[in-house]
């Protein structure tokens, strides 16, 4: 990882900006899951992973309160990450198909994680105080990474911090902005392509709005983008 990107996720996991996002994932670190007694829980905001040359950037929208915030790695401990990490290695960006711990030897390629919120929300959902107060770090990645050639968002709000982030950074933006909508295509100003699509929440996979047939079709086109 790039010394500066080092930099930026050592601000993210220090971070104590937002006392209800702090509150609640402490909380949930010291109560843990039934099913996770016998884990010490991150219960910390959580870094972005991947690398920084990354031409593919993955933007989801928080993390899970016994996933992501259990483990301390985006989408990593939860089914959201298996379905995505399945999806991502079909299409041969990550190693493994699926990710239970830290250390379980998955590794992202030409691919970079990032969310929209690094700490877990009471009821998955995040505050515009809290999000805009996350959003500092995500300007940051995106200066960083300036590799990446096509952007994956996952859901309506990190399709909507990913524009804030850009107007922000007074990176072109269309007008009007674009509505959400699965599998849609943008191609912004500057030559980088936006793909979005329904997050793969247990809200969406289990009820059939994102299958994983829809999920590849995503992805085989940020594929098809990358060469």
């Amino acid at each position: 990882m790039k010394p500066k990107l080092s930099r930026v996720q050592g601000k993210i996991v220090q971070c104590r900006l937002c006392p209800r996002l702090v509150e609640h994932r402490e909380k949930v670190a010291r109560e843990k899951r039934r099913a996770f007694l016998d884990w010490t829980y991150w219960g910390k905001p959580v870094p972005s992973f991947g690398t920084g040359s990354a031409h593919l950037l993955i933007l989801g929208l928080a993390p899970a309160a016994h996933g992501s915030n259990r483990t301390g790695r985006m989408f990593t401990g939860d089914r959201s990450g298996d379905f995505l990490f399945r999806a991502l290695h079909r299409f041969g960006f990550c190693t493994q198909p699926s990710s239970r711990q830290q250390n379980d030897g998955l590794r992202l390629r030409d691919a970079y994680i990032t969310a929209a919120l690094h700490c877990a929300p009471p009821g998955n959902k995040p505050a515009r105080a809290e999000l805009a107060n996350c959003r500092i770090y995500l300007s940051q990645e995106l200066q960083i990474l300036n590799k990446v050639r096509v952007v994956v968002v996952l859901g309506r709000m990190a399709w909507h911090a990913y524009l804030l982030a850009r107007m922000e950074l007074e990176w072109p933006v269309p007008r009007p902005r674009p509505k959400f909508a699965h599998g849609v295509s943008h191609r912004l100003g500057d030559q980088t392509t936006v793909i979005t699509s329904y997050h793969p929440s247990q809200q969406n996979t289990q009820t059939g709005r994102l299958t994983e047939a829809m999920f590849d079709e995503v992805f085989a086109r940020a594929r098809e983008l990358l060469g």
